[in-house]
């Protein structure tokens, strides 16, 4: 069985003890930690996420299955860690813009991000654009990443960046969107300095953004 595959469904199955073997297995191999986990976990969590979206499985498998996910990153976490160890802690303040119960994929980004290094506080799902507000004076974060998964509740996010510029954070800030009804054009229209993809892009993005490395290609907002 190719392994990214096996990776997913030890995740989906919510099979922690082999999600841990998988993790190992992939860094044995030579895999990077940021592939095997995008391709990897993060596939099998969007299977989750889909399965939870049409009412074919309920929130204590997202649970299970999510430990188990977060158990085998706890494998690449160690390496990457290591490798970062020197480079200065940069914050990113996560969310799901409020509206919005949909977090999943958000999730997966957070745990990408600390495994590259990042603190990451995590606001959760349906966040107001005041707690957004709240919590970028209180915590002073480098980026601010926001992700939306429905048309209706993306509305928000030229209000969030609105509401920063009146407040007279924005220029202390970086803003990072996502979410699969964001498009890179509409993220640069309303003022965004990053636009990721997938939790593996936003990363890179948040990287550039930064200041710990130059962007490779077309990432940027």
């Amino acid at each position: 069985m190719d392994l990214f595959k096996a990776m997913a469904e030890a995740v989906i199955e919510g099979d922690e003890e082999r999600t841990v073997s998988l993790a190992k297995e992939a860094l044995t191999k030579g895999v990077p930690p940021t592939e095997a986990i995008e391709k990897g976990f993060a596939e099998g969590m969007k299977e989750i996420g889909r399965l939870f979206d049409t009412l074919e499985i309920y929130l204590p498998q997202v649970i299970i299955s999510a430990d188990a996910m977060t158990a085998g990153v706890e494998v690449f976490r160690q390496h990457l860690l290591g490798q970062e160890e020197d480079l200065p802690k940069k914050t990113v303040l996560l969310g799901t813009i409020q509206g919005d119960v949909h977090d999943i994929g958000k999730n997966i980004v957070k745990i990408m991000l600390e495994s590259n290094g990042f603190k990451v506080y995590d606001l959760g799902r349906d966040v107001p654009v005041l707690n957004f507000i709240e919590k970028v004076k209180e915590l002073h974060p480098d980026i601010v990443g926001v992700s939306a998964l429905m048309t209706t509740t993306m509305v928000h996010m030229p209000k969030l960046i609105e509401a920063l510029r009146e407040s007279g954070l924005r220029a202390n800030v970086n803003i990072m969107l996502g979410g699969a009804p964001v498009l890179p054009e509409w993220a640069k229209k309303i003022g965004a300095d990053g636009y990721g993809a997938s939790a593996m892009e936003a990363v890179r993005v948040a990287k550039r953004l930064a200041g710990l490395q130059v962007e490779e290609k077309g990432e940027e907002a």
